[in-house]
């Protein structure tokens, strides 16, 4: 038995909007046996933008039932059924958190007609709805609200069933075994992008690397790093996501493509590099920078060096350039909480404290009164040098040596007087006797303040490289 679901909204974002129509048909997997249709008081006005859309306007809904009002005939008219929809993650998404605002979890096995169709009728122009039912002849009345949307999902259902549906002994309920295999693995597997086979996943490596989604065009729209590239693909795939926007990206990946980097390090560095280099549609967030937080000095009127943190996107000039960079102003203000105590500064003179006198360490003898010019600039001065001082790497010139993509290979990662060259990979009968051996290995890559923090982390964290040092 199927439910097959459409809704309409107050906007394409389950955690903040709600519905406000939703219309049920159920198919017993021969023909649709019955519906069910309601409008729904959302409780909140209706944006025009949407009125505009879906012709709901505010005062149509006014006496309508509220959610929970109708709630328990929507579990009785899809429980122990497959739910359906057209992007059917987006009419689950929404059905699912209006019933974890009541505190109950609604679960139901889910089947997506877009993946659906692209399997059983290859090669459309378009697999939207509308386009969709005009290019197999499907009436669509009431086009964006749910009763009309809903009974034209549950036609192309009901003619996707029967495509190549042969009469067996006389039965002419009984579907090909083709058709009958095909609905099963859908149904595993609805969670995956329409244009995604299982086989494809299957595929994928179980190591290290740098993955790339491509749309229709080929052009890549995500880079992203892992330690386990299939797991972590399958985990994009699992995502309840939790808008529109986030469901037109998961429905535009058509392929994907991958580079093996050996190791997490290098992937990271990789990914970091190819963000940058190709500036893909869904990595927005990354690509100016992983890392939008910095740590900044300068000098106040008294001759105090100050530390302090903020967007690293707000600094528009060279003395507002940070000295180190984090991914947010949390890790940013527990950074220079740990540097405060280790080297005995001022909270008030590090952003934490804010107060017109003291901090509040010198008033428990932690802090030697720089706050309130007690201790001499000079004399605290030398300690936000060391302090600084530690914030670069440890050792001035050095190559991290790591797993590499196979057995017997080996990645390297060159730092010279502080900058970052880039990284390589060398067999195991490679032997260097200088730095400059390393270097004629590798290949070149920007030195910025995103993997000048990744290097720092990895060295920081419990690897299992080696480091060779050539101060």
């Amino acid at each position: 038995m199927y439910a097959i679901v459409d809704i309409e909204t107050t906007g394409g974002q389950p955690h903040q909007d709600k519905i406000t129509e939703i219309a049920i048909f159920i198919h017993d997997g021969d023909r649709i046996v019955d519906k069910y249709h309601t409008l729904i008081n959302p409780e909140r006005p209706i944006p025009y933008f949407i009125t505009q859309l879906t012709g709901i306007k505010d005062d149509m809904v006014q006496e309508a039932p509220k959610f929970y009002e109708v709630a328990k005939e929507i579990v009785e008219f899809t429980e122990g059924k497959v739910f359906v929809a057209h992007n059917v993650r987006f009419d689950y998404s929404f059905m699912k958190k209006e019933f974890a605002d009541l505190g109950f979890t609604f679960q139901r096995k889910t089947l997506c007609t877009v993946r659906l169709s692209r399997a059983l009728i290859p090669g459309l122009p378009s697999y939207s709805l509308g386009k969709l039912c005009h290019s197999v002849d499907i009436p669509l009345r009431q086009r964006h609200r749910a009763i009309g949307d809903a009974e034209a999902t549950a036609l192309l259902f009901d003619k996707l069933l029967k495509i190549n549906k042969p009469v067996v002994d006389g039965n002419m309920n009984m579907a090909s075994e083709n058709t009958s295999q095909l609905l099963k693995q859908e149904i595993k597997t609805s969670l995956l992008p329409p244009a995604i086979s299982k086989e494809q996943v299957d595929a994928l490596p179980m190591v290290p690397g740098v993955y790339y989604f491509h749309n229709e065009e080929g052009e890549v729209i995500y880079v992203g790093k892992s330690i386990n590239i299939k797991k972590r693909i399958i985990q994009h795939f699992n995502i309840d996501y939790k808008s529109r926007k986030s469901l037109d990206f998961k429905n535009s990946i058509t392929d994907i493509t991958y580079e093996l980097m050996g190791n997490e390090l290098v992937a990271l560095l990789f990914e970091s590099a190819e963000i940058k280099r190709m500036k893909p549609q869904y990595n927005r967030a990354q690509r100016r920078s992983v890392f939008n937080t910095g740590i900044f000095v300068y000098e106040d009127e008294n001759g105090y060096k100050r530390l302090t943190y903020g967007s690293v996107n707000k600094a528009d000039n060279e003395s507002m350039t940070p000295i180190i960079a984090l991914s947010n102003h949390f890790k940013a203000k527990g950074f220079l909480f740990h540097k405060v105590a280790k080297y005995n500064l001022c909270q008030k003179l590090c952003d934490l404290y804010k107060t017109t006198g003291a901090c509040f360490d010198y008033q428990v003898h932690q802090c030697n009164g720089a706050c309130i010019g007690k201790e001499a600039p000079e004399i605290y001065n030398q300690r936000v040098e060391e302090a600084i001082e530690s914030f670069t790497y440890e050792h001035d010139s050095f190559v991290i040596v790591g797993k590499g993509r196979e057995p017997g290979e080996k990645s390297v990662v060159v730092v010279e007087h502080g900058t970052y060259l880039g990284f390589g990979f060398v067999d195991q009968t490679f032997s260097a006797s200088s730095l400059s051996d390393f270097k004629d290995a590798i290949q070149r890559y920007n030195d910025n303040k995103d993997v000048q923090q990744i290097i720092r982390n990895h060295i920081r964290s419990k690897h299992k490289d080696k480091v060779l040092i050539f101060d």
